[in-house]
């Protein structure tokens, strides 16, 4: 069993009959759902789930799970995700696979919130990723100019057969570098100052938003209490 198997193995356990289910999107969480497949299989489990990209709908369909629109699921028990990068301080960025925007919406309608990652991805200070940054097609350059000009450095994301990258919702994604921005490490501020400008949807950042984090690696599985939440 590998480093992410194991994780997202550990996380499914904490999944229990009756629950409303946010489930991710990612490596890790591909076991996540590989498991509560089996779960719903082999013991009987009974769970509704909201999944936040087409790839985890298409995997639990093939399992059996049963889905939900999140529109018919106002509130959810727990949401169990992966995380790029994530700091002592429970800052994390999310997005590598492109799916921050519904990542960000399942995750604020769940009561509880888990992360899975390999412990690579526990780093002691965010950025090296990247920050994705999702935007509305139209007028995506005017959006590039405004970050440049705070200090950013955007790069549109592209396919390996040079097309453009599209989210699940059909928008555009903007990897970032933040290290020369105006704001510093003031993760807070870069994010408002990205969100009130026009164009741009929701960024990578997910800042103290989980309230634990399960990380596997060459020692095993350990699971971090956030003390904030």
């Amino acid at each position: 069993m590998n480093e992410k198997q194991m994780a997202g193995y550990e996380a499914a356990k904490y999944v229990k009959d009756g629950m409303l289910v946010g489930i991710g999107t990612g490596s890790t969480a591909y076991y996540l759902i590989e498991k509560l497949g089996q779960r719903v299989k082999e013991e009987g489990l009974k769970i509704q789930c909201v999944s936040t990209s087409d790839a985890s709908t298409e995997q639990a369909k093939s399992l059996g799970i049963p889905l939900l629109d999140t529109n018919d699921a106002p509130v959810l028990d727990i949401c169990i995700d992966g995380v790029d990068e994530v700091d002592p301080q429970f800052n994390g960025i999310k997005g590598g696979g492109g799916a921050l925007f519904r990542e960000k919406i399942v995750a604020s309608s769940a009561k509880y919130n888990i992360w899975v990652c390999h412990s690579a991805k526990l780093v002691d200070e965010i950025g090296d990723f990247g920050l994705p940054v999702e935007v509305l097609p139209f007028g995506y350059k005017h959006v590039v100019k405004k970050m440049e000009e705070a200090g950013f450095e955007p790069t549109l994301r592209m396919n390996k057969d040079g097309s453009i990258y599209e989210t699940n919702n059909h928008n555009y994604i903007l990897d970032t570098k933040y290290t020369n921005s105006k704001f510093g490490k003031d993760y807070a501020a870069m994010e408002a100052f990205l969100k009130g400008t026009l164009g741009v949807l929701e960024t990578g950042f997910f800042l103290n938003r989980t309230d634990i984090i399960i990380s596997a690696g060459p020692d095993g599985v350990k699971t971090i209490q956030n003390p904030n939440r």
